[in-house]
Order: structure tokens, then C-alpha cells, then sequence
């Protein structure tokens, strides 16, 4: 037998005092001043206020109070409410079950007020519809009152809570606490979550004496829930966000998606509500690139505000104990719809891109002035006397331009950069088409158009890079793209290992329209091309793919990865910059953007076409 003077002592269990639990659950629940103001906030909601305006000092580690025009609450409610495990949320059935799933507020836990109170001071003053006001005072767990006070919140009934000196009972705590700047940061970016969440409430913070923002209550409506989150999220996104509403197997999908050319470099603009409970769930970011994948390069992010609603019994929100984090019982579903609903949303978006990108070209030519050898018309043929200055007609922004032609100079061996000019088409006005009637041809590169009440300037390499890359998707789902078989096989020499590489997926290839074929040791053969592509390099596309496959997972499959790689085909097989194109061609290339979804970006998230308001211009000129 062992010596049991060897053996560990006995460990003695012991029943936790109250203020030690509580403090366990302040640990647990109010991690930082932003937490706490969380948990009041939220509060204020369930208890139906419609205003609720927050003040804090030293980033809510001083003081924070929290007010809000709710319902409410007694004496005899305050007290219970400042108990453990007491909460309004929750109420049993007929047979006194209490079902813990069926969640129809913003949180069931009754340890926010006893936690906050148990690491400050805190005060709470409430007054309920036909009671006297009353008052009631916590310090570190210590409970006082109820007495009765003077109430003078936001309304004729509500509470207001005022905490100081958070985490003074737990000095500890408060050397895990950031900077103020930061601190304030969380409490702001909390608070605007729970506002877009809630455009029918006005809220409001104030930080050290100064109006941090101020949101006025909107209509419970899309538009007044767009004007919330352009508030939020900036104007850009109210202009250029795209309506979300679609429903599947008892889940609702609601909220606004920017467009594609309005992006951002990470995901901190996109924000998930679940039953009008903010959340942070990490599927969002990759159903949401899985979404725009077609659109925006790797690096960067759309804006987006989604709303899921449904039935409380399938998602479980107490898997954080902040709640910040949901699990859905058909996460499988909840991803395919918004997927499918941002899918549809950008396909109905058409050619249309954001004005953040006009914007940002007029913003540059305020703040950038041109050289003075590049940009001045008074001197730009002054040296070319051969050559006349041409003098446009005036016609009115509000009519289509008489037809009328366009006198070109003697030939020369500078044109301005002008690579193209078309006379004006009186068949075809510029009123009719929402990218305008083409005029011109810049560089070889930008082919700009005149519209009813502006201009359009189009980068043909991307507009057609989409426009390709569009129809080798409904080729793909037609049963593969269309080929042309060659006159002449392309021989490409590659290492034996790029060749290997490629020849494995030759039958992936050739549903993408290209046939290939080992010719030897390190040689592949090219007998047929994509159709859509007309005359290409396919040697050089070929030399692309074999670089492309080396940087692919050993186990990839092409399929699993056709859009990026039709991408790629598309970008090397369009109509390449420097290309002159005839009018003909330019208004081909903008009545297929027209008619094409997605056409107002390109594969990469870069813009196809820039629009200019005839007022922009005038502005430009000082005309306005």
C-alpha cells in the first residue's frame, strides 16, 4: 500500500458567495465597457423604447449612461431585475416548462444588470406608465433602495441607467483595458450595429461632452432602413446598394448590397443581423465573396447589410455568452439563399456600375490639375499651324445633336491620341441607349460615347473581357462553349511538367472550348479554340494555363475553379487595348454591354465604364 502522507490533500468544495458569482459573470459577460453598453442597450429595445441616447467618458471606463423612452419599471421590478437569473424574457408555458430555444428578444439573460453592478457603481433610475418614480444604487454587488427620485429621461415613462468606475472591484480587469480612443471605438461600432438593426429608433452618443452621431428614427420600410444604413455606412453605399428580398424553406432574407465597383480592401463593412440581432459570424464573409467571385478580385470586399429572419427554434444564440455568435440548424440553406439572392440581385443590376467611380474621376481632376504642356487648348496646335482648330457646333444637353460632320485635319503624324472619330448617326440617338451613341475612340483604348445628359468613356479591354467571360457561362450551361477548329495546329513547346499539367485536365479544357493533345516530350498541340475568342494567341493562352495549373491544389478539379479560369481565358482572348475599332464596332461593343448583366465591371472588380453628367463637366469648366 502506498504511504498516503505521498497522496494529495483532499480538495474541500465550497458554495461560492453571491458577489464572487456575479463577478464570474461580469467576467463572462462584460468583458469591456462596449459589452456593457451592449447589454443596455439591448435592454432599452426589449422594453419598446423609440429613443435612446447613450453619453460616456474615459471610453465608458469612468462613466457611461445609458436612457431610453421604454416602459419601464416599478420598485418592486427594479429590485427583482438587479437578482440573479430574473429576466422579463423568458415566461413558461401551461405545463411551467420554460423552452430556452424560443427566443423572441434581443436576450434572455438576467446577469447583465447584477454583473455590471457588481464591478462599478451604478444607478438606476426608472419610472413605469402610472408609478412614481423610483431609484436604486449598486456598488460592487451592495444593492440600495429602492427610493424614490425625480426621473427626467427621454420620455414620460423609461430608465436610466448611469454606470461609473467599471471594473473598480476587479482592479485586475482593468489592466486588460485598451486605450480610451480604442474603447470608444467598440462602444461606437456596437451601438451602430444595434441602430442598423433599428431604423424605427433614434440614437445618439455623446463622448466626453461631444456629439460622437445622431441618428434620427425612420420609418419601418426599406427606405427607411436604406437611409439608416447610408447614414452608417456613408452615402456612397446608399446610392450604389442594390435591394435584397427573397425567402426560402420559412427563412427571409432581407437587407442591401453595394455594387461591385464599390468595394472596399477588407470585410469590416459587412454586416449580418439574425432576428434583428447583430451578429459576427464568419460564414458571412465567404458566402459573400462565394457571391461576388465573378465580380472582384481576391483582395478586395463588397459593402453589404443582410437581414435573416426566422423561427427561433432554428438557430441557437447561446452559443456566445455575448451572444455575438448564431448556429443555424440548416446553415446549409441560410448560405445557399444569400448566395442565390445576391446573385440574383447583381444579374438584375444589368450594366449599371457604381458612381463612386465618376465621383472619384472628378474628385482627382479637382485635386490633380494637369500639366500645363498637356492640358491647354490654346496651345495644343500651336505648333502645327498646318492643322485647323476645330470649332464644335453648340446643341442643347437636353436634344439629340444634329447630324452633322466632324472636319478632320490634314494628316499628320500626331492626332491628339484621337484613333478614331464617328459622325453622329441620326438613327441611332444618343437618347435611345443608356451608354449613348459612340463619338470617338481614344489611345486605341477608350471609346467614349454622348448620352442624353453626358458622357460615357468606356475601357473596351474590360467591357469586352465581361462580355466574353459572360458568354462562356451560357455556353457552359448549354453543355460547353463552342470551338473552331484550326487550319493550321499550334505546336507549344513547355517543360515536361507544364505539359504534364495541362494535359491532365484536356477534357476540362475541352468543354471550355479548347483541344488540345500531346505532340511529344514537353509539346502540346492546339487543334481548336474557343469560338468567341475569334483570332488569339493560343500558344500564349496556353503558356498562361500551365502557370495558372502549377499555383491550383494537387487535388483541384478545373471545374471547381471554371469561373476563374474562364476568367483568365476571357481576359487574354478579349479585345485588347490598342486595338483600333471602327463605329460599327463601338456600338456593337455598348449595346452588348447593355444587354449584358454584370457588364459594369470587369472579371478583376475594376469598372468598364466611367459616366460623366453633362452638370459634372460644367462644373469642371467653372460653369456651374
Amino acid at each position: 500500500m502506498a504511504d498516503s502522507a505521498c497522496l494529495p490533500p483532499r480538495p474541500v468544495i465550497r458554495q461560492l458567495p453571491p458577489d464572487a458569482v456575479n463577478r464570474i459573470a461580469a467576467g463572462e459577460v462584460i468583458e469591456r465597457p462596449a459589452a456593457a453598453v451592449k447589454e443596455l442597450v439591448e435592454n432599452a429595445l426589449d422594453a419598446g423604447a423609440r429613443t435612446v441616447r447613450v453619453s460616456i467618458e474615459d471610453g465608458g471606463l469612468k462613466r457611461m449612461i445609458v436612457e431610453d423612452d421604454g416602459c419601464g419599471m416599478s420598485g418592486d421590478d427594479m429590485r427583482l431585475a438587479l437578482e440573479r437569473h430574473a429576466t422579463s424574457k423568458l415566461s413558461p408555458d401551461e405545463s411551467g416548462r420554460i423552452d430556452l430555444l424560443n427566443i423572441h428578444t434581443m436576450g434572455f439573460r438576467g446577469e447583465a444588470l447584477p454583473s455590471i453592478g457588481s464591478v462599478s457603481r451604478m444607478t438606476v433610475t426608472s419610472r413605469a406608465a402610472g408609478e412614481d418614480a423610483a431609484e436604486m444604487f449598486v456598488e460592487a454587488g451592495r444593492i440600495e433602495g429602492p427610493k424614490p427620485a425625480a426621473f427626467s429621461g427621454t420620455g414620460l415613462t423609461g430608465t436610466r441607467i448611469e454606470v461609473r468606475d467599471l471594473f473598480h472591484a476587479t482592479p485586475a480587469r482593468l489592466k486588460f483595458m485598451k486605450s480610451e480612443r480604442s474603447e470608444t471605438m467598440a462602444i461606437t461600432d456596437a451601438l451602430k450595429r444595434l441602430a442598423m438593426a433599428r431604423a424605427d429608433v433614434g440614437f445618439s452618443l455623446e463622448s466626453n461632452g461631444r456629439n460622437v452621431f445622431r441618428y434620427a428614427a425612420h420609418p419601418d420600410t426599406p427606405e427607411g432602413q436604406l437611409e439608416r444604413l447610408g447614414a452608417i455606412m456613408g452615402r456612397d453605399f446608399h446610392d450604389n446598394a442594390l435591394a435584397i428580398d427573397a425567402d426560402r424553406e420559412g427563412v427571409r432574407l432581407t437587407g442591401f448590397a453595394g455594387l461591385p465597383t464599390l468595394n472596399r480592401g477588407n470585410a469590416q463593412r459587412q454586416y449580418l443581423f439574425v432576428n434583428g440581432r447583430p451578429v459576427k459570424d464568419r460564414m458571412l464573409n465567404g458566402v459573400i465573396r462565394a457571391a461576388y467571385q465573378d465580380f472582384l478580385a481576391r483582395d478586395r470586399h463588397p459593402m453589404a447589410a443582410l437581414f435573416v429572419d426566422l423561427d427561433p427554434e432554428y438557430v441557437d444564440v447561446n452559443v456566445h455568452p455575448a451572444k455575438t455568435e448564431v448556429r443555424f440548424r440548416d446553415a446549409g440553406n441560410v448560405r445557399g439563399l444569400i448566395i442565390g439572392a445576391l446573385r440574383h440581385a447583381l444579374a438584375a443590376a444589368g450594366h449599371r456600375a457604381s458612381t463612386t467611380v465618376a465621383a472619384a474621376a472628378l474628385g482627382k481632376a479637382r485635386t490633380e490639375p494637369a500639366q500645363a504642356d498637356v492640358f491647354r487648348p490654346s496651345t495644343l496646335w500651336a505648333d502645327r499651324p498646318h492643322q485647323p482648330v476645330i470649332q464644335p457646333a453648340y446643341t442643347s444637353p437636353t436634344r439629340a445633336p444634329a447630324p452633322q460632320s466632324v472636319s478632320t485635319p490634314p494628316p499628320s503624324d500626331y492626332d491628339g491620341g484621337l484613333s478614331t472619330r464617328v459622325e453622329a448617326e441620326p438613327e441611332a440617338p444618343a437618347t435611345d441607349h443608356p451608354l449613348g451613341v459612340a463619338r470617338a475612340q481614344l489611345h486605341e483604348t477608350y471609346v467614349v460615347a454622348q448620352t442624353e445628359d453626358g458622357i460615357v468613356i468606356v475601357d473596351q479591354h474590360a467591357a469586352h473581357e465581361r462580355l466574353v467571360y459572360e458568354d462562356m457561362k451560357r455556353q457552359m450551361a448549354a453543355g460547353g462553349v463552342k470551338r473552331q477548329a484550326l487550319l493550321i495546329p499550334d505546336i507549344v513547346e513547355l517543360s515536361e511538367d507544364e505539359a504534364a499539367r495541362v494535359l491532365e485536365r484536356t477534357d476540362e479544357l475541352s468543354e471550355l472550348g479548347l483541344e488540345i493533345e500531346p505532340f511529344g516530350a514537353g509539346a502540346i498541340c492546339i487543334r481548336a479554340t474557343p469560338a468567341l475568342f475569334g483570332e488569339m494567341d493560343a500558344a500564349g493562352l496556353i503558356q498562361d494555363l500551365a502557370d495558372d495549373f502549377a499555383e491550383y491544389d494537387a487535388g483541384l478539379a478545373l471545374k471547381e475553379r471554371f469561373e476563374e479560369v474562364m476568367g483568365n481565358m476571357a481576359c487574354r482572348g478579349s479585345v485588347r487595348a490598342g486595338r483600333r475599332l471602327n463605329a460599327q464596332e463601338m456600338n456593337a461593343l455598348l449595346r452588348q454591354m447593355e444587354a449584358t448583366p454584370h457588364s459594369g465591371q470587369c472579371n478583376h472588380g475594376r469598372p468598364t465604364y466611367v459616366e460623366l453628367k453633362l452638370a459634372d463637366i460644367e462644373r469642371l469648366f467653372g460653369r456651374r
